[in-house]
């Protein structure tokens, strides 16, 4: 059985606890447990992703859309979609470095990720989280 939600909040850091909130409870309510860990890795990934809306988003925009999907073989797949056009990518970090590892942190969890253009209404960042992850 295929579940979705989708929901908007505004571009701001408070988004980004609220964002993970709702993902834990709509996989909660979907059946996942607190010990699944396909629940933890999805709610981390939005945590990454939602992070770099609010901090690498165009400043004009006001909010941004989460949408979390639970598969029928228990994987998740979570989207991120804003009115951005610059694609994020992974770039080199040095251990120094207090930022700029959320990326490589959805590349380690997600079985798979990526962007796909929104064309003028800009992208969406996508990460699927198995349960094999």
């Amino acid at each position: 059985m295929l579940r979705r939600n989708s929901f908007r909040l505004p571009r701001h850091p408070a988004s980004v606890g609220l964002a993970r909130r709702r993902v834990r409870d709509h996989l909660a309510d979907w059946g996942h447990g607190p010990d699944d860990p396909a629940l933890s890795d999805a709610v981390l990934v939005v945590s990454e992703l939602v992070t770099n809306v609010v901090r690498h988003g165009p400043l004009r925009e006001r909010d941004f859309e989460v949408a979390v999907t639970a598969l029928g073989d228990g994987s998740c797949l979570i989207e991120v979609s804003d009115e951005g056009r610059l694609e994020p990518r992974l770039r080199p970090v040095g251990e120094s470095e207090e930022h700029g590892r959320g990326l490589h942190l959805v590349e380690h969890l997600a079985a798979a990720w990526g962007v796909w253009s929104r064309g003028r209404h800009g992208k969406t960042v996508w990460a699927l989280v198995t349960t094999a992850t």
